[in-house]
């Protein structure tokens, strides 16, 4: 891996615990169009609402017909007012203001708008030279759009890249797109496992040479 040149992240499960944050956003608007909360304990629905882009878990959770007034709906909803629920990632700040010093970082994420909201209220946009949402591309994660623009955003090509996510959609965007990919803190299966941002801050100064 000494050739890794930049880093990409995921925001969701790598940058911040949010999954409680995610829940309430989405149950706002299943609420507002009649439908049941979904549950942190439906593994399955939560994990969605964690991972996928808007258009994807709303087209999975309401009835066709409600999905283009609830992206509506959504687009109008402020998402600062879900920031209480999320908590950056242990070392967080601390493993950005080491790298960012040493190579060029960004983030694609399958959020829309909302990333740049969240990345200013916990004042780390300083640190990221691109930021690639939804609303960049036409394909979110798994497809390897996001990725790509990342990369060519930071002026290296993919493979001199690495990316950190968390989900088997980054996991499946990493590989389509030629990006070597690291697992952050979860359990599927990947070559390049991090447990901590403090480990990734000390495996990347080893690979670097430093």
């Amino acid at each position: 891996m000494k050739q890794v040149r930049g880093i990409i992240f995921d925001c969701d499960g790598v940058l911040f615990e949010s999954r409680s944050a995610n829940l309430a956003y989405y149950n706002r608007i299943l609420a507002a169009f009649g439908y049941p909360s979904v549950t942190a304990d439906q593994a399955e629905r939560a994990h969605l609402c964690h991972t996928a882009s808007s258009p994807v878990v709303l087209a999975e959770l309401l009835e066709p017909d409600h999905v283009e007034p609830a992206l509506e709906f959504a687009a109008q909803l402020d998402y600062r007012e879900f920031l209480s629920f999320m908590t950056p990632e242990p070392s967080l700040t601390e493993m950005l203001e080491a790298l960012a010093t040493e190579l060029p970082l960004a983030v694609a994420t399958n959020r829309g708008k909302s990333i740049h909201a969240i990345l200013k209220h916990f004042a780390l946009d300083g640190y990221f030279q691109a930021v690639v949402s939804s609303h960049d591309v036409c394909r979110p994660k798994p497809e390897p759009d996001m990725l790509l623009l990342a990369a060519n955003r930071l002026q290296l090509a993919p493979e001199l890249c690495l990316f950190v996510g968390d989900s088997e959609l980054d996991q499946q965007a990493a590989e389509r797109a030629g990006v070597p990919f690291a697992c952050y803190g979860s359990a599927i299966p990947a070559a390049w496992r991090l447990e901590s941002h403090r480990q990734l801050l000390n495996w990347i100064g080893r690979s670097s040479g430093a």
